[in-house]
């Protein structure tokens, strides 16, 4: 797979690795965390969410414009792999719950979080820059598609365990302190102790209680309390499992860190180069490229905020709606077992479906059909319609989420099969696999060689505006019909699809 392919190839996807792993144990559990341990609404929680996974995109801007100023950009990532670990532990660190001081500890956790999106931000537009710049070689330019999608799987690797990693110890946790878990409870406990729960909800929760302490506890406000501490210790412990993976990351890193190119010694050989033998760029040239990125840049957003729904509407989906005892697997000293099980999927599939559209495209290529790269993003974005339609499909009979709070939680019968979320992952994972890493080699096809680090952080940036719309998502889950919720997707979707193949020309003229 890595035949003909730059030798720096696997050790900055090694690298990667790390960040992909705490990146998806925050995916899978962030939204139900703040929940659980705070007693947020959904909507309050996704509000944290969104801002937080905006400013990780975001604050690539950031980190791309230290890294094109300074040209230290092997420094810039070291400095942010150093500054996520920081943040992960900051949030590893158990606290008691329900919390003494709301403000303050909610205070305490976003401070965690801005550290954490501030060294992502140095971090991740950076690395795909000195991906890029690899294949600026002409033995590797006509490799840079392939080569972004390598890329883009072995970084998923260290995606793949981490949701199933921080549901066991939580599990774990649980358990240890002679509890099971279950994923109504923690909702049902805050709503207990804050005196708002339905004559319906409490009847459930008195026998929740009892189902999962394996008798009648004789105080439910202890049992509450209690209850409450275990389960959200045990997330701050999968936190802690993060702490571990950035570490792991930094020491690759730095072992590979000499077989990476270094972009301020290719500046200085470029302007040389350039200078002796070479005109310039042209100024209208420059132009026209910058309006092609951030033409795709406008379009992805659309994208970017129906995709990344996999860590609010679609985690609560999991969470309301959805059979969670068909994924149930006991471990004997731990279970894995959760709505946050299913973003084990979403990297699972990136891992499984990489070599097949990587030989798909390749049989396309050797026959002259592969199409270019918009047109293959465009295609994604058809694919990600695709997938909303299913949820839609199955989503028709569910009652809506008020009804479902004021029962309590539905009961297993009421529930959905776990293999309609199952679907709809593998769905999205495949229009991913035609934007995601596809995005990334445009950029670095299409930047003028002065602005690689600033464009890559653009393209992170529109992915930020993508984020920052996922509060909406929420909106609607909760106040219309679910199935009408993933029919906003589906429109979005298509739109973002119509926008690129308006433009597909242009953009095929500009990326030769």
């Amino acid at each position: 797979m890595f035949k003909n392919h730059p030798k720096g190839l696997i050790g900055a996807a090694l690298s990667n690795m790390g960040e992909r792993f705490g990146f998806y144990i925050m995916m899978a559990i962030l939204s139900l965390f703040l929940m659980s341990k705070f007693g947020l609404e959904k909507t309050q929680s996704t509000i944290i969410y969104s801002i937080f996974y905006a400013l990780i995109y975001l604050l690539a801007l950031a980190g791309g414009l230290i890294a094109d100023k300074t040209k230290k950009y092997k420094g810039t990532i070291l400095a942010g792999l150093l500054c996520m670990s920081v943040g992960y532990a900051l949030l590893a660190i158990p606290t008691p719950t329900p919390v003494p001081n709301l403000p303050l500890f909610l205070t305490l956790t976003c401070i965690g979080l801005l550290v954490i999106a501030f060294g992502n931000g140095l971090f991740k537009g950076n690395l795909q820059a000195v991906v890029g710049q690899m294949y600026d070689d002409p033995a590797y330019t006509e490799k840079r598609d392939t080569g972004f999608q390598i890329f883009y799987m072995f970084i998923n690797v260290g995606a793949l365990f981490a949701p199933l990693i921080a549901v066991g110890i939580r599990n774990w946790w649980v358990g240890v302190h002679g509890f099971t878990y279950n994923s109504d409870l923690p909702a049902l406990c805050h709503q207990f102790l804050k005196g708002t729960v339905s004559p319906e909800a409490a009847g459930r929760f008195t026998a929740l209680s009892a189902e999962v302490s394996q008798q009648a506890p004789a105080d439910l406000t202890a049992f509450a309390n209690q209850y409450l501490d275990v389960f959200n210790t045990g997330f701050h412990y999968a936190f802690a499992a993060a702490v571990i993976a950035m570490l792991i990351s930094l020491v690759v890193f730095l072992s590979n860190k000499a077989k990476l190119p270094d972009p301020a010694l290719k500046a200085i050989k470029g302007n040389e180069s350039n200078a002796a033998n070479t005109p310039q760029m042209p100024v209208q040239e420059i132009r026209q490229r910058l309006y092609a990125l951030f033409a795709v840049f406008a379009v992805v957003i659309f994208f970017w905020f129906s995709f990344h729904q996999n860590g609010v509407t679609l985690t609560f989906f999991a969470n309301d709606y959805t059979n969670l005892n068909w994924l149930k697997f006991d471990l004997g000293f731990t279970s894995i077992e959760g709505a946050e099980v299913f973003q084990f999927f979403n990297p699972f599939f990136v891992v499984f479906l990489t070599p097949v559209v990587i030989g798909f495209f390749g049989w396309l290529r050797s026959r002259g059909k592969e199409p270019s790269t918009p047109r293959k993003i465009a295609i994604g974005m058809g694919i990600a319609a695709i997938a909303f339609i299913v949820m839609a499909l199955g989503s028709t009979r569910l009652p809506g989420a008020d009804e479902v709070k004021a029962m309590g939680g539905l009961s297993a019968a009421m529930r959905v099969t776990p293999f309609l979320l199952i679907g709809t992952y593998f769905i999205l994972t495949v229009a991913e696999l035609f934007i995601s890493p596809l995005g990334l080699s445009f950029v670095s096809k299409v930047a003028p060689p002065q602005y690689q680090g600033i464009m890559q952080g653009c393209w992170l940036g529109a992915t930020a505006l993508g984020n920052q719309l996922l509060i909406l998502g929420t909106i609607f889950y909760e106040n219309i019909p679910v199935w009408a919720t993933w029919c906003v997707f589906v429109t979005a979707c298509l739109i973002s699809m119509s926008t690129m193949l308006a433009m597909l020309k242009w953009l095929e003229r500009i990326a030769k």
